[in-house]
């Protein structure tokens, strides 16, 4: 077998997990092998919290994680890989570990001794604050009531299956005065919300921020990571979270230096407009700006117009105060701020009001901490992007429109003079200095903590007009993209990033791809999904609230058909579950309301996966052509367009998933690793998806780096039905959109496409050719989707 390529030319995801480890991957091998994907993308490899399902919860980065086979395991499977051709890609977690001393050896010697042990440059903590001692946030009460679980045991402090080391020679002291010698202090878990005091993961207390811009901090958590590098055992990677980062374009340069100019690829949510650093020294991003273009080529946006008002009509006063997208992002950001990152806001505040007070700029002097903590507040919840990168990049996030919006929070004019501070700063105004550089850092990683938990997490799950335009990277207040914006997106991606990864499905995402493909049709039918719904509710009790039984209704239509009705309705009521959890609205992982979940529960059991969604499932069945052209459609757009496909486990067949941890069930695999699922054939969405990624393998230059993208102009009454365009002169991918729309405007009738110069032949038809200007009805005669390759002359 050849080498895998330097750069891949599809990769296919895997989640690693105890039930799912190398050895089953091996297995799995040759079966991937004959996907003709190059390699294969593995979930973190190194050792994480014991049972872990995702791997992102890293305790020791110097070691392959033991529960998943080890170090010879891995190397194990990259010899299988290469053997059959393909090279291995590695997610990567630099930016935090796991908040878990027992298993953590690194964060086991900080709490041991202090901010002078020689790895207590590794963690994110502001010694300063809570009086020198780093707050453990894991007592399930206020210490009074949970001191007689507090016991030592010899060198360890015990607290259920908690320990922590003990500070040399105070294990005889009397609980009062051993838990104040020691270099923490254990708390009840509420407290993070308001005193926490080390970085973490968005508002993950378990996970601890890693100060990987470090040079030392980097090499020792990087050792392991580069050593499989250059030995050949991987070929690439993915960053995990790089906005986390103190500076992500220094990390990236450094990481680039150390592994030669690998292939990397960094989880970066870009927002609709926003472009990626080009100083960045990386591929591109996994893809979730990918996944946008490519989900709202399926969106009619006029009919997600009357989706929206009629989800307005269903849901009110439910609605987040009438459901506009711009207001409940902008309240989910104040609420965020002020709740679960308070502790983040707390510390950006404190370091601005020391710089303030310090300063030698007159300017800056007499600023008292609440005004600044109103401008901080003011101004990140205008953010309209995860962050700024430096002084410059702050102008163009930081607007002048947004700080005059900003100002208008305060009663007395002078006291608005902290907004221009505040921007000031962040301008690079007053200066470069630690202490400038210490604010400006610490505003951009609460911007991106803000960012990510305000609209993935929460607005996403206020919003719902339509489920499958609340995605990651998503814009759900103007979802829908045409031909001509994605024939624009995809020149610029050929252009500027052309080996970048792009995506459909991901561990990370809301709903699978085909679950949103699936619900895209609801643009092209709102009114009549409107009427479904409103017999389908009649006489269902109790209803919780609108926006939840809205959100119910679309996510069993879209999940459809899953197997055994219990595990259908279990599937769907726990994503219900997390989905008002994540919302705030009612209830909340902190603030479970019991009453409200229950009755979420028997909604679930009682409507949507009771007699009367038997409605709703007519309604899919009516619609499944139109699904299904969905289906084919992003998978063939997504396997052929720029950039380099990513698989998820699976979704080579039909992949129905919601949210995590629905997403993240170990693959299934024949016997001899085949993908068999007892299916007795290989379904419409496989064939397509391996006629695409053969001809990538055998044609790698006409979908390369150095390949070209045309776009292809219908013409003809249903032309916006049609998405096409060339790659390098050689492949023609074609496909229906709105097809819904398109029958009931009467069909193709005379809309034609004219093809490049030269004879065409139907890569999955043999015998099929064209050349010239086809017919629209006999190209898509037999399947919405058309793959085709020019023909030798």
């Amino acid at each position: 077998m050849p080498p895998a390529p330097a750069v891949p030319t599809a990769t296919y995801r895997l989640q690693l997990q105890p039930d799912f480890p190398f050895s089953a991957a091996t297995t799995a091998v040759p079966h991937l092998a004959a996907l003709n994907i190059s390699h294969l993308h593995l979930s973190p490899v190194l050792e994480a919290v014991p049972g872990s399902r995702h791997g992102y919860d890293v305790v020791d980065p110097t070691r392959v994680r033991e529960e998943l086979g080890g170090e010879e395991g891995l190397r194990e499977l990259s010899r299988t890989a290469r053997d059959h051709g393909l090279g291995l890609i590695l997610d990567i977690v630099p930016n935090h570990m796991a908040m878990s001393p027992r298993h953590n050896p690194a964060l086991w010697e900080v709490l041991r001794d202090g901010p002078s042990s020689p790895r207590a440059r590794w963690f994110d903590i502001d010694w300063e604050a809570q009086g020198g001692q780093v707050l453990l946030p894991v007592l399930g009460g206020p210490l009074g009531e949970e001191a007689d679980r507090l016991k030592v045991d010899g060198d360890v402090l015990r607290y259920h299956d908690h320990a922590f080391p003990l500070r040399e020679g105070t294990a005889g002291l009397p609980l009062p005065r051993l838990l104040d010698a020691q270099w923490y202090r254990p708390v009840w878990w509420r407290l993070a919300r308001t005193e926490l005091n080390y970085r973490r993961f968005f508002s993950i207390s378990e996970l601890i921020g890693v100060r990987v811009e470090d040079p030392e901090v980097f090499a020792a958590t990087h050792a392991k990571i580069l050593e499989l590098l250059h030995e050949g055992v991987v070929d690439g990677l993915r960053v995990d979270h790089p906005d986390g980062l103190a500076d992500p374009g220094g990390y990236l340069r450094r990481l680039h230096e150390a592994t030669g100019g690998r292939w990397t690829v960094v989880e970066k949510i870009l927002a609709d407009g926003e472009g990626l650093p080009a100083s960045w020294p990386v591929a591109g991003t996994t893809g979730y700006d990918a996944l946008r273009h490519v989900d709202g080529l399926f969106m009619d946006p006029a009919g997600f117009g009357e989706l929206l008002d009629r989800y307005r009509a269903f849901a009110a006063p439910q609605t987040d105060r009438g459901g506009d997208w711009d207001a409940t992002v902008r309240r989910a950001a104040y609420k965020v701020l002020t709740h679960e990152l308070a502790a983040e806001s707390d510390r950006l505040t404190r370091v601005a009001a020391r710089l303030c007070a310090t300063s030698p700029e007159t300017a800056l002097r007499d600023r008292a901490p609440w005004a600044l903590r109103t401008a901080l507040t003011e101004l990140l919840v205008r953010l309209e992007v995860y962050r700024p990168y430096s002084p410059e990049d702050a102008a163009t996030v930081v607007t002048e429109e947004a700080a005059a919006e900003a100002r208008r929070a305060f009663a007395v004019p002078e006291e608005a003079g902290a907004v221009d501070v505040v921007r000031d700063l962040l301008l690079g105004r007053y200066g470069d200095g630690h202490a400038q550089a210490e604010f400006r850092t610490r505003f951009a990683q609460t911007a991106s903590a803000l960012r990510a938990k305000s609209v993935e997490d929460t607005a996403f799950y206020r919003y719902v007009p339509l489920l499958s335009a609340t995605e990651v990277g998503g814009e759900p207040g103007d979802p829908a993209v045409g031909p001509d914006r994605f024939h624009a997106y995809c020149a610029r991606v050929q252009r500027d990033w052309p080996a970048t990864g792009t995506v459909l499905s991901t561990h990370d995402a809301k709903r699978s791809a085909d679950v949103r493909a699936a619900l895209h049709v609801l643009t092209e039918c709102p009114g009549r999904w409107a009427d479904v719904l409103a017999e389908a509710s009649r006489g269902v009790e109790p209803v919780p609230d609108g926006q939840l039984a809205w959100a119910a209704w679309q996510t069993v239509f879209g999940l459809g058909p899953a197997g055994d009705e219990r595990a259908r309705e279990e599937r769907v009521r726990e994503a219900l579950l997390k989905h008002v959890r994540e919302a705030g609205l009612f209830t909340s992982w902190t603030e479970q309301e019991p009453p409200y979940e229950e009755a979420v529960a028997r909604f679930v059991a009682a409507g949507p996966c009771g007699v009367p969604g038997r409605k709703v499932a007519e309604l899919r069945e009516a619609l499944e052509p139109h699904i299904r052209a969905n289906v084919l459609g992003a998978a063939l757009v997504h396997l052929t367009m720029p950039g380099v496909p990513d698989l998820y486990q699976g979704t080579e067949r039909e992949y129905r998933a919601l949210v995590d941890p629905d997403n993240r069930t170990p693959p299934r695999f024949g016997e001899n690793g085949d993908g068999g699922d007892g299916g007795g054939g290989r379904s419409e969405k496989e064939a397509v998806t391996r006629a695409a990624l053969a001809l990538r393998a055998r044609r790698p230059e006409v979908f390369g780096t150095s390949a070209s993208y045309e776009p292809l102009a219908a013409v003809g009454p249903a032309a916006d039905h049609c998405l096409a365009f060339a790659r390098s002169g050689e492949v023609v991918t074609a496909v229906t959109r709105l097809s819904l729309r398109l029958a009931e405007s009467g069909g193709w009738r005379d809309t034609r496409l004219p093809l490049p110069r030269g004879r065409w032949a139907d890569v999955r038809e043999p015998g099929r050719e064209f050349e010239r200007e086809v017919r629209a009805a006999e190209l898509f005669a037999a399947s919405p989707v058309v793959l085709l390759e020019r023909l030798p002359e």
